[in-house]
């Protein structure tokens, strides 16, 4: 593990995925404030545009390959592949992609070249990556977004929200695609789908990843993790503010995910993103994320990784997150970046754009 810059942190609490008021006092404290702790709520990540505002690309090598291909039996020694066997096919629609248990998946596919595939955070979907697959798209990449079940244009099936489902719909995207040498970016919640993806189909199709603002390896406290955040926490903000005022608790916790200099439009789209999940899929995928482990798996992962990181996150706090993760992994490279949030591919998006770039060209 190698860590590329070390600034001071002054996250110096455990917020989990929870924002917590800040000197600024940029989080409202009497609905930030969860009964009996010090903690407040989880990250906002969720998002989408009319799809005649941003155009739908059609999927490529629909007449020339079936909707869901057989994937390869994976090497000696390799992370053992799925082996479910696919429904029948779906008709394809340009712009979507069918699960092998019935699940729409709305995908974007920009530019030509080397395939960089984008997934997106808790409660945001495809459009939050916009700002960079047009800056990699102008840069010779091709890029490739989806919204997760439930979430955004995809279908919302109610089920199917643990990690293990969720990195076959990402198999079955790449699988239908046919994409190979990708580089995989996540956001939160996703580099756990990552994580999962890898050591559950194993790394035939992917060249590298990038882990932005991770979740892994653990958040939740145990006897053998004292540094985790007490499981009672998330709960508190699952029934009281997610199962009761989700959009109060958006304004609220805005500006903690961006910056006080974000303008109000950029806050707004933010939001607008995540009003648009399922509540199902908020819920479920919030437990997952919350109390999964990844602390094993991550040791297994030997392709080059960047992890990516803001020193001001107070939903994913470096210390037991994004360090946490870089010492675990062989192959892993950590960024941090001094003052910056957990949405800093939007607050930070010049200097984000500019080490991916710096990265994929490597």
């Amino acid at each position: 593990m190698v860590v590329r810059s070390t600034p001071n942190c002054s996250a110096t609490w455990l917020a989990g995925l929870f924002p917590t008021p800040d000197a600024r006092g940029s989080v409202t404290a009497n609905r930030n404030a969860i009964k009996g702790s010090s903690f407040t709520s989880e990250v906002i990540a969720g998002g989408t545009w009319n799809d005649e505002a941003v155009g739908v690309r059609s999927i490529r090598k629909v007449h020339s390959a079936p909707a869901f291909p057989s994937r390869s039996v994976p090497s000696a020694g390799a992370p053992t592949m799925s082996t479910s066997s696919p429904s029948p096919a779906a008709p394809v629609r340009p712009g979507f992609i069918h699960t092998d248990d019935g699940v729409t998946l709305f995908c974007r596919d920009w530019g030509e070249g080397k395939p960089v595939v984008f997934l997106s955070s808790w409660s945001l979907n495809s459009d939050s990556w916009a700002y960079q697959m047009l800056a990699l798209a102008e840069h010779g990449y091709r890029c490739v977004a989806y919204d997760r079940r439930g979430h955004g244009r995809s279908s919302d099936p109610g089920t199917g929200f643990d990690f293990d489902r969720l990195a076959d719909d990402l198999a079955t995207l790449l699988d239908t695609l046919d994409l190979e040498g990708v580089t995989l970016v996540g956001h939160s919640m996703s580099c756990g789908e990552i994580i999962r993806y890898l050591s559950r189909h194993g790394s035939r199709r992917v060249s590298r990843a990038v882990l932005v603002g991770t979740v892994t390896p653990t958040l939740s406290r145990t006897n053998d993790n004292p540094e985790g955040i007490d499981p009672a926490v998330f709960e508190s903000f699952r029934s009281d503010w997610l199962m009761r005022d989700f959009p109060a608790w958006l304004e609220d916790n805005i500006r903690p995910f961006l910056t006080a200099e974000s303008s109000p439009d950029m806050m707004a789209w933010v939001k607008s993103m995540a009003l648009q999940a399922s509540m199902k899929a908020l819920l479920d995928c919030h437990r997952a994320t919350t109390s999964t482990d990844f602390r094993q798996e991550l040791q297994d992962i030997a392709v080059p990784t960047l992890l990516i990181h803001g020193d001001l996150d107070v939903s994913s706090p470096l210390g037991i997150t994004g360090r946490k993760t870089a010492e675990l992994m062989p192959n892993a490279t950590l960024t941090v970046y001094e003052g910056a949030p957990h949405g800093l591919f939007l607050t930070h998006m010049d200097r984000f754009n500019r080490d991916l770039l710096t990265f994929l060209d490597a």
